[in-house]
């Protein structure tokens, strides 16, 4: 008896008259049943007071965006006017006098070399460190844990002072590896704890496989337990690399000279005390995110492809 006909009489003696399904057609899964149910019984008044929340919400969030990318184009007088205008005369004169006639590019590849150097040894040394607490039990373990939580909350002002003078006895100051030094103190506590959570959800199975392949600890972990682990390690990347990116307070304290500003620092000069370059500092704010961005982006990719890559059997 095909499965059609025992379907039809097992409605039949449940006194249910059995739906035909169309050729082709699909099933309606229960959830998205469930779900059309939700949005058909909604009012047209709680779906448009949710609409218009959302609405309002949006433009809380981008107004500002907006509003100093608008203000990039327009000249000084026309950004310290009371009169609010969208756009008035604009002008590429701001982007021009940014690129050409300060030392922004100069504050740009020193943030790209300070940040890629972060988002490199954070990661290897976070990814280390969260596997070894994962995975294997030594003396001091709980303690390290606890030293890189209680590093945490301590605020920046407090830590600069010993770590500046660690730096200045080293013969560190206004250098830049005194900020990737600075900068991994905040990145490496915080990731090493993100990735020895993602580590505990990964089965010491696969560890003990890999083991039986001849494979020893490291490269059981480069090679089986870190590709599983790409959307963390994804997530590290981008937030080591913020961290550099935008941190102003270890590289005021530590960088004295002009061509070793980052970008952070040196966008404080288009502000002084009593003559601050609105049009500059905007236009110069709206290229320090566009590196930002680009590794928003792959970083995104990467944590795609590694949930797609982790939910399917090879």
């Amino acid at each position: 008896m095909s499965q059609s006909t025992s379907s039809g009489m097992a409605a039949a003696a449940a006194g249910t008259p059995a739906a035909p399904i169309e050729a082709g057609a699909t099933p309606t899964a229960p959830a998205e049943t469930t779900r059309r149910a939700g949005r058909s019984r909604r009012s047209p008044a709680t779906s448009l007071l949710l609409h218009g929340t959302l609405i309002v919400a949006s433009l809380v969030a981008i107004g500002p965006i907006v509003w100093v990318l608008l203000s990039s184009f327009k000249p000084g007088y026309a950004v310290q006017s009371t009169n609010l205008t969208l756009v008035q005369d604009p002008t590429l004169t701001n982007y021009r006098y940014v690129l050409f006639d300060t030392n922004f590019l100069r504050w740009l590849l020193n943030s790209v070399l300070v940040a890629a150097g972060t988002m490199g040894i954070g990661i290897f040394l976070s990814a280390t460190t969260g596997y070894a607490v994962s995975r294997f039990n030594f003396p001091g373990r709980r303690p390290l844990m606890m030293v890189f939580l209680v590093t945490q909350m301590f605020p920046v002002a407090i830590l600069i002072v010993p770590i500046y003078t660690i730096m200045a006895r080293l013969g560190l100051i206004n250098t830049l590896p005194s900020l990737v030094i600075a900068y991994l103190t905040i990145a490496v506590p915080f990731c090493a704890w993100m990735l020895k959570g993602y580590f505990d959800s990964i089965p010491t199975s696969l560890d003990e496989a890999a083991a039986l392949d001849g494979c020893g600890p490291f490269a059981t972990f480069w090679r089986v337990v870190l590709p599983l682990a790409r959307p963390a390690v994804a997530v590290t990347a981008f937030y080591t690399f913020l961290t550099a990116w935008g941190e102003v307070a270890y590289a005021s304290a530590f960088i004295q000279t002009d061509n070793q500003f980052t970008l952070a620092y040196g966008l404080r000069q288009f502000v002084p005390q009593y003559n601050p370059q609105w049009e500059y500092l905007t236009a110069a704010a709206v290229l320090v995110t566009v590196p930002a961005g680009l590794v928003f982006m792959i970083a995104q990719r990467h944590l795609v492809s590694g949930l797609t890559a982790g939910g399917t059997k090879g």
